[in-house]
């Protein structure tokens, strides 16, 4: 019985897990992970100081929601939306902050 419950747990965190949860936030990288560009400043715009961060200094591009930076598994879409409010849907891992990306749309 003690064995079918852990296992019943066990199967329950996973599918919590796996569950496409949404994270809404701006599209940075992360060299200013907190969207505040006015440092860096490579650009006319926090979306051109962005791109220019993951272009020529290897920064990766993160979701910033306002608390923390979440890394993000697709590192090809969220240059569409460099400096922009969005919402990031996937599988969340809030221990490591990261985001394995299903989906990138702009927040309304």
């Amino acid at each position: 019985m003690k064995l079918f419950v852990v296992t019943l747990a066990a199967a329950a965190l996973l599918q919590a897990q796996s569950s496409p949860q949404s994270v809404a936030g701006v599209i940075t990288e992360s060299e200013c992970s907190d969207a505040n560009h006015a440092l860096m400043r490579m650009g006319d715009t926090d979306a051109e100081c962005a791109k220019a961060c993951v272009e020529s200094h290897g920064a990766t591009w993160v979701l910033f929601d306002g608390k923390a930076a979440w890394a993000l598994s697709d590192q090809k879409t969220p240059a569409e939306f460099a400096g922009k409010r969005v919402v990031v849907t996937g599988a969340v891992d809030t221990k490591a902050k990261t985001i394995t990306v299903k989906s990138i749309a702009s927040a309304k």
